[in-house]
């Protein structure tokens, strides 16, 4: 077991002499070479010495926050919104309910666009998408206008969430890569915080379209950002083989462990967007306001983005991942109703940040856990139906939530729902089969 332990170390310190000796390289030649390309005029030059796997991954992350900025925004100012526009909560609730539909659409397309074009293409058209709906957005005259908006965005979403795996794995060795993934979908949690904690602030303090602006200059600078720096890996030998064909795609679907990630996927990322959806109106009845509200949402993010650094790391680090996941799913059994029945506010902030720790985790898990299964040559496609699945169960979770409410003065009953599709979950990850994680196998040399 010592021995274990010091060779796992051992592991770790080099990762981190390699981290290390990546930057200093990297700012080497940078220097170098920087005020040659500035001379010469060549702006692709010029960012391509600042592209290494963490400036992409960065760049990739802060897009993909946005993407999830733009989705959750509207989450705490549901009471705002119905004001602002006279409009009933079941129309509100189509602002939420389209990333999710508009996802299960064209969540193959894109996954077939990762593996024929590339996550570059990719990811830009996604950008574009956002950058140009978010825009219109800030004509905020009617509710149609603002869903019109919504729906552009929803839009160019998949075309961006889909595309981490393809970058993780052009980017990173083996035994880095779900940490790589973990640290890609903070840049989505931290997006959520935003949108979650700050969104009401903005708009009681500086107005509604004033708010909308700074999240469409957002959108458009971090587009560009990834457009100068997200740059693929030209170092990369791995061959991958672009051409995978539709019915490659949907023979994965023959395979039972992969039948069983998406079903886990659809009740955990549903259980996780009716939560993130609907948390304002749980919370409600206790006597939590939408700015409060607001915060322990905010607060179930930033855990959340703490614990996807943390748990993928211990999970590479003891090269398991079906343990690690049974954990980000027992421990929100636990949590789940104690955050959707109190009313103190320090309560639910602590309630809230165990929560998203032990639960948000599993996302970057079951990516990672989907490309050991299916190989690097399909993990575009597989990435696109594991997240159709997720989006799939979120506009259900949603949908039947409100439904289940029915005319209760209080979501319990709900909350009780949530608790079984939780429940459902644990049972179901016990038949998932571990793979063991290869330690630097492929490596991928960094620029």
């Amino acid at each position: 077991m010592a021995f274990h332990l010091l060779t796992q170390l051992k592991i770790i310190n080099n990762g981190l002499k390699g981290f290390i000796q990546d930057v200093a390289c990297h700012i080497f030649n940078y220097k170098y070479n920087f005020h040659k390309d500035v001379f010469s005029l060549n702006p692709i030059k010029i960012f391509n010495r600042v592209s290494n796997r963490w400036t992409v991954l960065l760049a990739f992350a802060a897009l993909a926050g946005i993407s999830q900025m733009l989705w959750l925004n509207f989450a705490p100012l549901i009471s705002f919104i119905k004001s602002h526009y006279n409009v009933s909560e079941s129309d509100i609730n189509w602002l939420l309910t389209v990333f999710p539909f508009i996802y299960i659409l064209l969540s193959i397309h894109s996954g077939k666009v990762i593996d024929r074009r590339g996550y570059r293409y990719s990811i830009l058209i996604g950008g574009i998408f956002m950058s140009v709906f978010a825009c219109l957005r800030i004509f905020d005259s009617s509710f149609s206008i603002l869903l019109i908006g919504q729906i552009g965005i929803a839009i160019g979403q998949p075309y961006i969430l889909n595309a981490i795996s393809r970058l993780v794995i052009d980017w990173f060795p083996k035994n880095q890569q779900a940490t790589a993934t973990g640290i890609g979908t903070v840049g989505m949690f931290i997006g959520m915080a935003f949108a979650l904690a700050a969104t009401p602030y903005l708009v009681e303090h500086i107005g509604f379209q004033e708010t909308l602006v700074i999240m469409a200059l957002l959108t458009v600078f971090f587009t560009l950002i990834f457009f100068l720096i997200g740059i693929p890996n030209d170092t990369n030998g791995q061959n991958i083989d672009l051409s995978a064909s539709f019915s490659k795609q949907l023979g994965l679907l023959k395979n039972k462990q992969f039948i069983l990630l998406n079903i886990i996927s659809f009740l955990g990322l549903g259980v996780f967007n009716g939560l993130t959806s609907w948390i304002e109106q749980i919370l409600k009845p206790y006597g939590v306001s939408s700015e409060q509200a607001g915060y322990v949402g905010g607060s179930l993010i930033i855990g959340g983005i703490i614990g996807s650094i943390v748990i993928p790391v211990l999970s590479d680090f003891f090269g398991k991942r079906k343990p690690f996941i049974l954990f980000t799913i027992i421990c929100p059994l636990l949590l789940t109703y104690p955050l959707c029945t109190s009313g103190h506010f320090s309560h639910l902030l602590i309630f809230g940040s165990l929560l998203g720790f032990v639960f948000l985790p599993a996302f970057a898990l079951l990516l990672s856990v989907t490309e050991e299964l299916v190989g690097q040559k399909q993990s575009g496609a597989a990435t696109g139906l594991l997240l159709m699945a997720g989006n799939l169960g979120a506009v259900v979770v949603i949908a039947s939530m409100q439904i289940v409410k029915g005319n209760h003065p209080t979501w319990i009953h709900s909350v009780y729902f949530v608790l079984i599709l939780l429940l459902i979950c644990c049972v179901l990850t016990f038949y998932l089969k571990e793979k063991p994680v290869l330690i630097d196998e492929h490596p991928i040399h960094d620029k």
